[in-house]
């Protein structure tokens, strides 16, 4: 559909993309977020480095690997070492607060207005920043879900007070075998609810959010939609980048707007009606208070 070119760059100055983001967003008649890790990111929920030596350097000595993301796919020789890294990785990222309050500022910008987000982020930082669960569309699974490792059904199960006592007891990199968590049917391990392959549980509450996605999405074509892209890259741009890209193609009323460090760009075809700011989301979300 799009041609082999993007703009990244043009004559406009940082702050006139600010105040033409700022304009957009007070002309919309409804906005559509879409997040991905580039966000958290923003807020401080960063994999590597610093906050990696804090949490997970007895593993980095352990096994070698030197941030979270590794960390998911070493190959554990028993599951209590697996639910050891697995639930200190999910307490940090999920039941704790994000150094910084960027999902804060942004629910602050559209908490009055007619929103939808649509996430790969599976770290539940919109919730705790007051946006509706209602208007939330989690794409890729939730940090706080188990489900069967088979599986064996289309089932979820809150894990907050299973992973809690996996933190309070585990030693030496070991949680006890008693807690290792099992499917209540089919009595096999439960593994995280995080789409990594076919084996993705996609629950009740996966196919409502879809659904509610979807109404928004047409109750409010032909109107002025401001697709908001915040923190996407380019490892499943076709959830929401292209997606983003054509409906706007499509609706000459939207505009699409990219705020991420390093990747704002879009194509020709759209480039009158688009908002590309190279630079933090945290600090974009401040200048557009």
């Amino acid at each position: 559909m799009f041609a082999n070119i993007f703009t990244r760059k043009n004559a406009e100055t940082y702050s006139e993309k600010i105040r033409r983001l700022r304009e957009a967003l007070d002309d919309a008649d409804a906005v559509i977020i879409g997040a991905g890790a580039g966000l958290s990111t923003s807020a401080g929920f960063t994999y590597d480095g610093e906050r990696f030596e804090k949490y997970f350097s007895d593993f980095e000595r352990k096994y070698g690997f030197g941030d979270m993301y590794s960390g998911g796919f070493y190959p554990y020789d028993t599951l209590e070492e697996h639910w050891a890294y697995w639930s200190r990785n999910i307490w940090i990222n999920r039941y704790m607060d994000a150094p910084k309050p960027v999902y804060e500022e942004l629910f602050a910008l559209v908490k009055d207005r007619d929103y939808f987000v649509l996430t790969t982020n599976v770290d539940h930082c919109f919730q705790k920043a007051g946006f509706d669960k209602k208007r939330l569309f989690y794409t890729q699974g939730d940090y706080g879900l188990f489900q069967c490792s088979e599986p064996c059904c289309q089932e979820t199960w809150d894990n907050e007070e299973t992973v809690r006592r996996m933190m309070e007891e585990q030693k030496d990199m070991r949680i006890p075998s008693e807690l290792i968590p099992r499917c209540p049917h089919c009595g096999k391990p439960l593994t995280m609810n995080l789409r990594a392959d076919d084996t993705f549980v996609q629950d009740k509450g996966w196919y409502k959010a879809s659904e509610r996605y979807l109404s928004f999405s047409e109750k409010h074509q032909g109107k002025k939609i401001l697709y908001l892209e915040l923190g996407v890259g380019y490892n499943t741009p076709g959830i929401i980048k292209y997606p983003f890209w054509q409906l706007t193609a499509r609706d000459e009323n939207a505009v699409y707007a990219c705020v991420n460090a390093g990747q704002a760009a879009c194509p020709q075809e759209i480039a009158k009606r688009s908002i590309c700011i190279d630079g933090d989301i945290g600090e974009v979300l401040k200048k557009l208070k």
